[in-house]
């Protein structure tokens, strides 16, 4: 036994200490972990992997007349990938069959070809994805191996397919590390000090952010009478669902606060607080303007611990605020959807391409068309209004109005 794991702390060695180049050897150290004991693993993969690693890594399109594409993958070094249509099923077609319509549609076959794997034991994981579908394969032996599509989901995905191809994405941490991935994001969403600590750590990890604890009381009176109109407020959820979200939110946009709101007084000197997505009694997320006692009531109660700034106006701007054209503009959006489709403008619809690695464009889109299909209700308050407003149109997108781009 203690034979086997200094051979192994000597393929280690070399492995680390000289790279793949200087010594070949038949598996890296990670590729060893599974068989280890768990006291050695566990340290280890929470190093190598985070919830990052979830993300896809796009390396390319395939479609009947692109060609082929190659890449470097994270197990195979050489690989290539072609796709070519299947013929469809000939006869006559029953409206109410949608099994023989899809049919007869004809499918398509994705080859992929692996080669030069770094080591005996790894493996490569990837995602195809076109707005219409997302499939996954996996591969651990080099040879040429095909992924078929029996039938396409409608005519829309085969026209789709025939101009843009099906979306190729490595998942860079293969099949071990996209688990161990998953591992780490999940306790984002937990609503408990075990899901707080992950938050916290992975804004560390990934945003630099810096957290000194606070000496008790963790909740400090605020007086109304000292808040004035155009002071602002900032949230960030660090626990729960909607902390996990916000973590997330603040990763690819930049931001260290997932929520703000903005104080208003009206004639009486009552303390007013404005902010979007709050939820009405039909559960739908509007804008509106409540009570600063009602906000402030809401927000303790809130079980995602949620951490409140209250960041006053400077008094020379202040003195320049308009508090009656704040007023008159708060009271005109007052009761509509939230804007949802502002994040699109803010982070997406822009000049160039604004994500953190591993996401791009690709990723993005294929993101929003799956999301858009199994989430129409949501999608649209996410996107449809910011594709109305690019493209200058007022169509719904789930009644097929929309011009074709």
């Amino acid at each position: 036994m203690m034979n086997r794991f200094m051979m192994l702390f000597i393929w280690c060695f070399v492995e680390l200490g000289f790279g793949v180049n200087g010594f070949k050897v038949p598996f890296r150290p990670k590729d060893l972990l599974p068989i280890l004991p768990k006291e050695l693993t566990w340290p280890v993969l929470n190093n190598l992997h985070s919830a990052v690693d979830l993300l896809p890594s796009y390396v390319g399109s395939i479609g009947p007349n692109s060609g082929s594409i190659q890449w470097k993958g994270s197990c195979f070094y050489g690989n290539e990938a072609r796709f070519e249509f299947k013929n469809p099923v000939q006869g006559d077609v029953n409206d109410d069959d949608d099994d023989k319509k899809k049919k007869s549609l004809g499918g398509g076959v994705i080859y992929l070809e692996t080669s030069a794997a770094h080591s005996w034991t790894c493996m490569d994981l990837y995602v195809f994805a076109t707005p219409y579908r997302v499939t996954w394969d996996y591969y651990f032996s080099a040879r040429e191996h095909t992924l078929e599509i029996e039938s396409w989901e409608e005519s829309a995905e085969l026209e789709y397919v025939k101009q843009h191809g099906i979306s190729v994405f490595l998942m860079p941490s293969g099949m071990l590390g996209t688990l161990m991935s998953l591992i780490d994001v999940l306790p984002l969403f937990s609503n408990s000090a075990w899901g707080q600590k992950s938050n916290i750590a992975f804004l560390q990890k990934h945003m630099g952010a810096s957290f000194e604890k606070r000496a008790k009381p963790w909740v400090a009176p605020i007086n109304p009478d000292d808040v004035h109109s155009g002071d602002f407020l900032a949230l960030s959820k660090i626990r729960g669902r909607w902390g996990g979200f916000e973590t997330l939110e603040k990763w690819v946009t930049g931001a260290f606060a997932g929520h703000t709101a903005v104080c208003l007084k009206d004639e009486d000197g009552k303390l007013w607080v404005g902010e979007s997505g709050h939820e009405n009694e039909k559960g739908e997320e509007i804008i509106v303007v409540i009570p600063w006692e009602e906000w402030w009531e809401l927000t303790l109660k809130d079980n995602s611990n949620p951490h409140v700034a209250l960041l006053p106006l400077h008094p020379e701007l202040r003195a320049k605020f308009n508090a009656t054209a704040a007023w008159a503009y708060a009271r005109s959006m007052s009761g509509k959807p939230y804007g949802y489709h502002n994040m699109i403008f803010s982070w997406i619809d822009t000049i160039a391409e604004n994500y953190p690695p591993p996401l791009d464009t690709h990723l993005v889109i294929s993101a929003m068309s799956m999301w858009t299909r199994v989430q129409p209700s949501y999608a649209a308050n996410m996107w449809n209004e910011a594709l109305n407003k690019r493209l200058g149109t007022e169509c719904n997108l789930y009644k097929d109005d929309c011009p074709k781009v």
